[in-house]
C-alpha cells in the first residue's frame, strides 16, 4: 500500500476549510476527507473535529480480522460520533452554530475495501479499465439528473451544485451510505473534495492517475489543471495505491 495526499486553499477562497488524514491502524489503511461549510471558521472547525474523531474512534475499534459489515459498524458508529461532536462544538461557540462537513473514507484491509461517505465528497475506483465513482452525492444536483432533470455535465454548472443534502453537524443523527470495493494489484483508490471534480473531468483524473508519469506526482498535475481553472474551491485528495 502507497498513499499520498494534497490540500490547497484555491484561487479564491481566503481558507482552506478542506481536512484530510491517511492512517495505519493494526492491518488496515483508514483514509478520510473532509469538506467543511458554515463560515470560514466554522467549516474549518467542523472538518477538522469530524477527520480527527473520525480517525481517533477508529484506532480504538478496528481490529485484525474483522469482517467487513463489523468493519461498516464500526465506520457508522465513529461518523455518528463525529456528528455528535461538531454538534458539541456548535452548541459552545456561536461562531460555529450553523458548522458542518463532508465526509468520505475508505478502510482498506488487504483487497478489501470498505468506502462510507455523508455529503458529496467522492470516491473513485481507478485502474486499467478505467474509473468508477463508488461513492454516491448526496446533493440537490445528483438528485435532479437521478430523476432525468439534468445531464451529468450540466449538473456541474447548475447554480445549486453546492446545496447537499446530507452532512455531519446539522442534524442530530446522519446517515451514511456504504459500499464495498474489490481491489486488485496495481489499482488505485481516490477520496477526494468536490474543489477537485467540480474543475477536472473524470477521465482527466484516469488519466493523471494511470497514464501520465508518476503516481506519486498526479495529485499535484490534478491541482494545478483545478488552478489553472480558476480552483474557485478547496482542493483536497487522497490517492491510495494496491502494490
Amino acid at each position: 500500500m502507497r498513499s499520498w495526499g494534497i490540500t490547497d486553499t484555491g484561487l479564491v477562497r481566503r481558507e482552506n476549510q478542506d481536512s484530510y488524514d491517511v492512517r495505519t491502524i493494526s492491518t488496515y489503511t483508514s483514509a478520510v476527507v473532509c469538506d467543511g461549510m458554515g463560515g470560514p471558521a466554522g467549516g474549518r472547525m467542523a472538518s477538522s473535529i469530524a477527520v480527527e474523531t473520525f480517525q481517533r474512534e477508529m484506532e480504538r475499534l478496528l481490529q485484525k480480522d474483522m469482517g467487513l459489515q463489523q468493519i461498516v459498524q464500526a465506520a457508522d458508529y465513529t461518523v455518528a460520533l463525529a456528528n455528535d461532536a461538531i454538534r458539541t462544538a456548535a452548541a459552545e461557540n456561536e461562531e460555529y452554530q450553523h458548522m458542518g462537513t463532508t465526509l468520505v473514507c475508505a478502510l482498506v484491509q488487504e483487497e478489501q475495501v470498505v468506502i462510507v461517505n455523508v455529503g458529496d465528497s467522492r470516491a473513485y475506483h481507478i485502474n486499467g479499465d478505467g474509473i468508477r465513482q463508488v461513492s454516491r452525492d448526496h446533493s440537490l444536483v445528483e438528485v435532479l439528473v437521478e430523476r432525468g432533470e439534468l445531464t451529468p455535465e450540466e449538473a456541474k454548472r447548475h447554480p445549486q451544485r453546492n446545496l447537499i443534502t446530507r452532512a455531519l453537524g446539522p442534524d442530530a443523527s446522519v446517515l451514511t451510505d456504504n459500499f464495498y470495493v474489490e481491489w486488485k494489484q496495481g489499482d488505485f483508490l481516490l477520496l477526494c473534495s468536490d474543489g477537485l471534480v467540480n474543475t477536472v473531468s473524470d477521465q482527466e483524473i484516469l488519466f493523471e492517475v494511470t497514464r501520465h508519469g508518476e503516481p506519486e506526482t498526479c495529485l499535484a498535475r490534478l491541482l494545478e489543471l483545478s488552478r489553472r481553472r480558476g480552483a474557485p474551491d478547496n482542493v483536497t485528495a487522497v490517492l491510495l495505491m494496491n502494490i
